[in-house]
């Protein structure tokens, strides 16, 4: 009773800081660009983190571990695709979708930034794209609240769907109070803390084991194949398929509105140099000790996890590894995760219905104040939809994290870098691309054909819907095509 108590103050004492950031941030949100973008005043170190938290969330320190667990480095696929995935999205997309998004009538969410890409009147870049955020981060936001349901469940023994609710109402109190700001505050503090979690606990692990060499000769002991990338758990053989299912997760950068955003809200272009230095040695050393806990899991830990309870291995090795006081710290880093994402989604979600939905269709002359309230008022609706749908205790927070990554990759992951560069690309091709990207993850993942991952045939089935339907369409307007070269030339 004593040790819970000691990890219950740890955890109480980090929410608590967390919620007064927000209340803080709250005095300096009055319009729309400061509730979603911080009115673009992000430096480097915060630009970095922030992204790379709200991204990696519970599924890097409890869903990769607990891959890594069952399959050894065959597992490390992912990490590579992430990798490459993550450079890729800073280096390709970040300085101009920042130059660009200012450029185009100072757009503060995505799809109001297609809108005014292409001059759009019509509503469909802001009501097609605002679906399918609704859709797939209802399913994201979701997988972090389950993960939240199995931390509380594992550390204090708490009901799982009790558990929910008190991770749900963390994040909701501080995204509802400071909006951007404090989020990304916020998600710098708990980048921080989930980068030191991850590297301390398979270290530590590592060396009341006798150090690293013989770890590792303990888990080839135990199982050879773990250190077999091409083996996977059953004993098996990895397939072309399956490599490429695996790698594919990196082209799902391109189109996640929460980390996108980031790129939007930084302040100059100047500062994304030292940002990508940061945000991949940050990924790079993370995503190894993720695989690193789970592999040396399986010789630390006394119990065989099965199943989705593989996916606890973290938290039970902190338990055993640390003093309580230490252990309530290093859990909090997974609380941190998994706030840090969730929240991001959820302010996300939230623009894409006041922006795009309430603004557009309802109240077109809404004031910034109003539009304010109502998003906050989504906050909660989405989170108490997102906690229903993470009731089911036996979720895999891997396969909800794939689902919804597959669909914002292949929604909007095309449309993204066809609008920020190919000056030929139409409205009408953007709107097909997304819907046909969406609408393939969807259709793809009821039927699994080939055992290929969703994201893949989403991609390409929505790079050749744009490039197709943009031909068969009118060509952009000169001031478009204006627009579109004064962005390199921009200064910003």
């Amino acid at each position: 009773m004593a040790n819970d108590i000691m990890i219950i103050n740890a955890f109480v004492l980090y929410i608590g800081v967390m919620m007064g950031i927000g209340v803080y941030y709250y005095r300096q949100t009055q319009n729309m660009s400061d509730y979603f973008l911080g009115n673009r005043k992000l430096g480097a170190w915060v630009t970095s983190l922030s992204a790379e938290a709200s991204d990696m969330s519970g599924w890097m320190l409890m869903g990769v571990p607990g891959f890594a667990y069952l399959a050894g480095l065959n597992s490390a696929w992912i990490a590579v695709g992430i990798a490459i995935g993550t450079w890729a999205n800073w280096h390709f997309v970040a300085a101009r979708l920042r130059r660009y998004t200012e450029l185009a009538g100072n757009s503060l969410t995505l799809p109001e930034f297609l809108q005014n890409r292409f001059n759009d009147h019509s509503g469909l870049l802001r009501i097609v794209p605002a679906i399918f955020i609704l859709i797939f981060f209802i399913l994201y936001t979701s997988s972090g609240f389950v993960a939240a349901g199995k931390l509380f469940e594992t550390v204090f023994g708490l009901p799982f769907q009790v558990a929910i609710f008190i991770g749900a109402g963390s994040v909701v109190f501080y995204t509802l109070i400071g909006g951007f700001l404090a989020v990304a505050r916020t998600d710098f503090i708990q980048g921080v803390m989930m980068f030191f979690a991850i590297l301390l606990v398979p270290t530590c692990a590592a060396m009341s084991l006798g150090g690293f060499g013989d770890t590792f000769n303990a888990i080839e002991n135990l199982n050879a194949t773990m250190f077999q990338p091409l083996t996977k758990p059953d004993g098996s053989t990895m397939g072309a398929i399956e490599l490429i299912s695996l790698l594919g997760w990196g082209i799902g950068y391109f189109g996640q509105p929460h980390i996108l955003v980031r790129f939007m809200a930084i302040k100059s272009t100047k500062e994304i140099p030292q940002a990508i230095r940061i945000a991949m040695t940050w990924v790079t050393l993370s995503l190894a000790a993720a695989v690193a806990v789970g592999m040396i899991g399986t010789v630390y830990l006394d119990v065989t996890l099965k199943g989705t309870d593989s996916e606890t291995v973290f938290l039970l090795m902190t338990n055993k590894l640390f003093p309580p006081i230490v252990a309530g710290l290093v859990l909090s880093a997974v609380l941190a995760a998994i706030m840090s994402t969730a929240s991001s989604q959820l302010l996300v979600a939230a623009s894409a219905f006041a922006q795009d939905f309430y603004k557009t269709l309802i109240r077109k002359d809404a004031e910034q104040k109003e539009l304010v309230w109502i998003s906050r008022a989504s906050v909660l609706v989405i989170a108490s939809i997102a906690v229903f749908l993470g009731f089911n205790p036996d979720s895999f927070i891997l396969d909800m994290v794939a689902y919804a990554w597959a669909g914002f990759g292949a929604a909007f992951g095309p449309a993204i870098l066809m609008s920020l560069f190919w000056r030929r690309t139409t409205r009408n091709g953007v709107v097909a691309g997304i819907i046909v990207g969406g609408s393939t993850v969807l259709i793809w993942k009821q039927f699994e054909f080939l055992g290929l991952y969703e994201i893949i045939p989403g991609f390409i089935f929505a790079l050749i819907a744009i490039y197709v339907v943009s031909l068969m369409s009118k060509p952009p307007a000169k001031s478009l095509v204006d627009t579109f070269d004064r962005v390199d030339q921009s200064k910003i």
